[in-house]
């Protein structure tokens, strides 16, 4: 039986929403396969490692009683000796795990970024998901845009700037947003996944505050034009080389409430109302599949899996796109390496379970990482005789 050890929370913005996918979308259901033995490692907000099965039960977290457990816990080390291994101390004894397969279920910084991925890499181990350069491109919505532009994929207009640039040049910076782009427009931190400090303009005092607030988390910011008569898609794909969609799917929001953290996590979102959170969808308001003309569902879908693999994606990612409903041109927005819960969700509409999706997730992590063991990783040289 393989062990599996789920890594999530972490130091990122979004932590909690980690902790939510990690236990109800990935420790679940590989539990239920009952085929992996699954190994729970936390990492804290201040960046220890924890792991104990307690960690296994979301009430640790909704309690509160998360923080007594850490500040009583013995931290977990990990050590590299050709795979990764788990230390943990119990009395005076050291209690040893090897670790099989890692499935990251950390969202943003040092998780969905490639940091991750870099030290699985070292650690010589498969794991689930992208591998470090499509995760660090795909959570730079910059170089995500960049590279879509040279495949030639279609982006909305779009300005970059750097918190120093701010800081230094504000009134410029202001100038060249709005000489160059049209209201209503939306401005983002760079780097974090989840909408977390995304704001939309309207005129140029928004716009100031806007590109203040995105500061606060990022050290670059990206500002877009909005795309008019909006709908917004989104598609989860799943694969190495050959890849699977799931549905199309579009979430039932207007262009004023556009889809932030709030709308997406909290209350069963904006529309959700007092009925909280749908079957149909994690927020309770997507529409799956896409009630869409076919000839754009199959433009957006076919956009989709260009994106994923002109971003080199692997395991998974969604992939999120905007449609203007009049002139029928579809745009690249951005992607999403490690989808909040897995987008299973939207993955059970399209006959795929949830148990079913984390076995297929890690049968493709040991298929890339067999591919990757084939490549040569070192060369014979005479070049250190010759000192």
């Amino acid at each position: 039986m393989n062990t599996v050890a789920v890594i999530f929370g972490g130091r990122s913005a979004e932590h909690d929403v980690s902790i939510v996918t990690a236990i109800s979308s990935v420790i679940k259901p590989l539990e239920l396969s009952r085929k992996y033995q699954v190994i729970p490692i936390y990492i804290a907000k201040d960046g220890t490692w924890f792991s104990d099965d307690k960690l296994k039960d979301i009430k640790l977290f909704t309690s509160g009683d998360i923080e007594s457990f850490t500040a009583k816990a013995q931290p977990v080390a990990v050590q590299f000796n050709g795979g990764l291994t788990l230390i943990k101390s119990a009395g005076l004894r050291k209690i040893s795990q090897k670790i099989d397969i890692a499935f990251p279920a950390m969202h943003g910084t040092y998780g969905e970024d490639g940091a991750l991925m870099g030290l699985l890499d070292m650690a010589g181990i498969p794991y689930v998901g992208c591998g470090i350069s499509s995760a660090a491109a795909s959570m730079d919505k910059v170089l995500a845009k960049q590279l879509a532009v040279a495949n030639d994929i279609p982006v909305s207009n779009f300005l970059t700037f750097t918190k120093a640039d701010l800081a230094r040049e504000t009134n410029q910076a202001i100038k060249s947003i709005t000489v160059s782009l049209k209201f209503p427009m939306f401005i983002k931190p760079a780097h974090l996944g989840s909408s977390i400090g995304i704001t939309r303009a309207t005129n140029e005092t928004e716009l100031r505050n806007a590109l203040e607030v995105a500061a606060h988390y990022d050290d670059r910011i990206i500002v877009e034009e909005a795309v008019n008569n909006l709908i917004e898609v989104t598609l989860p794909i799943m694969g190495n080389d050959t890849l699977t969609p799931a549905l199309l799917e579009r979430p039932m929001t207007q262009s004023e409430d556009f889809f932030d953290f709030e709308t997406k996590y909290m209350q069963g979102g904006k529309k959700g109302g007092k009925g909280g959170k749908s079957p149909d969808g994690v927020q309770g308001y997507s529409q799956i599949p896409a009630d869409l003309p076919k000839e754009i569902y199959i433009a957006a879908e076919a956009i989709g899996l260009r994106v994923y693999r002109a971003l080199g994606c692997s395991g998974l990612a969604r992939v999120d796109m905007l449609i203007d409903s009049r002139s029928k041109k579809i745009y690249f927005n951005e992607v999403n390496p490690l989808p909040g819960g897995l987008y299973a969700h939207n993955w059970a509409k399209a006959g795929i379970s949830n148990v079913d999706l984390v076995q297929r997730l890690i049968d493709l992590a040991i298929e890339r990482h067999s591919n990757r063991q084939s490549l040569a990783t070192s060369f014979s040289t005479n070049y250190l005789k010759q000192f």
